[in-house]
């Protein structure tokens, strides 16, 4: 028998309801967006983005969580690994007696039938449903719409014989689950670029070849198996992880457009190279809401909030930090005192702490924060400045 699949919910929204509300809403930051999305307390005043925090995907995602666990309360609940990249939510479902299959011990190999199954926002890869399958676990599923989409156009490039590059970062759930979707059935192949850079470097080899084991060395865990660049660079479809910074997704696509066509001229570039635009409306929402905040408010920081794992968060970061300086905080301890902040600055890998981030006098503070932080969080935070700012 196949698994049984729940891809729409369980039909207790209104059952999980005030959970949610309670774990995650703020009517602080409601009335904050009914004031202009600018808040001042003293010599604070603070000015939020237009489009923050939860998306619709997460915002479901998380529903279903919780409708999972209401639904089957004497069965073992569990989360493929993180939900959303987002600490204070992957908490409270642990909180809620949801087991991630990836903490310490944890392992698909245990699962059985009487298992119930939580698949993320990120999506998983064929093999890891498969064997999900051979289980017969009971499955919910919460992909986000928009890396579904994606995947359904990098199956059609592996249907007509294209290789998806992919522009996103090699480890990530998502870009794993979208190469293994590219991959399917054994016939495509696919190459993951992390940015312009590694980008530059496949266009220099499309153009003039190269050094066939170096390149394979340099994108040894990024690669499809049995990649050969001379074989599988001669037809390519450009996709993206969707949480990606959107004018660089842009840019990498253009920049491959252009090899192929100085490598085989105008004339076959349209039966070699396909594009498609596959950065989520929320993430482009959430970027072109801090831009425009950028370009009209003037401020004297800015502060980030989302995990240090999250991609929109991070891409939300290295916006601000081109423009003035950024800290980007994973949740409210971090902002330990007047003298003192503790952040992951853009391109760092390790959270430090900062003296002195907090200008004396009248201080003006930007704030948005990534699709996977809830409301109450950017709540704690704004309380927290105000503290800080007036105490």
């Amino acid at each position: 028998m196949p698994p049984l699949i729940f891809r729409k919910g369980l039909d207790l929204k209104h059952e999980v309801a005030d959970v949610l509300a309670a774990s995650y809403h703020s009517e602080l930051v409601t009335s904050i967006k009914h004031a202009g999305y600018r808040f001042a307390a003293g010599r604070i005043t603070i000015h939020l983005a237009r489009e923050f925090g939860f998306c619709y995907g997460v915002d479901r995602a998380v529903d279903y969580a919780y409708q999972a666990r209401k639904k089957f309360p004497d069965r073992p609940v569990h989360l493929t690994g993180e939900i959303i990249h987002n600490p204070h939510v992957n908490n409270e479902l642990r909180a809620q007696g949801i087991q991630f299959l990836s903490d310490p011990g944890a392992s698909l190999d245990s699962l059985t039938a009487n298992d119930v199954v939580i698949l993320p926002a990120f999506g998983i890869t064929i093999e890891q449903l498969q064997l999900l399958d051979t289980r017969g676990c009971t499955l919910v599923d919460t992909t986000c719409g928009s890396v579904l989409n994606v995947w359904k156009n990098v199956r059609r490039y592996a249907d007509e014989g294209f290789t998806s590059i992919i522009h996103g970062k090699y480890r990530h759930e998502e870009t794993q689950a979208t190469a293994s979707q590219a991959r399917r059935d054994g016939r495509g192949h696919f190459l993951v670029v992390l940015d312009r850079s590694e980008a530059l470097r496949v266009c220099d080899y499309i153009r003039h070849g190269g050094n066939r084991e170096a390149f394979l060395t340099a994108f040894r865990h990024a690669a499809s198996p049995d990649f050969d660049p001379d074989v599988h660079l001669a037809q390519i479809g450009c996709a993206n992880q969707t949480t990606m910074l959107s004018s660089e997704s842009l840019e990498i696509g253009n920049l491959f457009r252009d090899a192929m066509r100085d490598r085989y001229g105008e004339l076959e570039l349209g039966s070699r190279f396909r594009a498609f635009d596959t950065i989520c409306s929320a993430t482009q929402d959430r970027q072109d809401a801090i831009l425009a905040l950028l370009d009209q408010q003037a401020m004297d920081l800015m502060i980030v909030i989302g995990g240090y794992n999250s991609s929109n968060t991070q891409n939300l970061a290295r916006i601000c930090a081109s423009r003035l300086p950024t800290y980007h905080v994973a949740e409210p301890g971090c902002l330990r005192s007047a003298t003192a902040i503790a952040h992951r600055p853009v391109g760092n890998s390790t959270e430090i702490e900062e003296p002195d981030w907090l200008p004396r006098g009248p201080v003006s503070i930007g704030l948005t924060s990534g699709a996977s932080t809830p409301d109450n969080i950017v709540e704690q935070v704004i309380r927290r400045l105000e503290v800080l700012a007036n105490g």
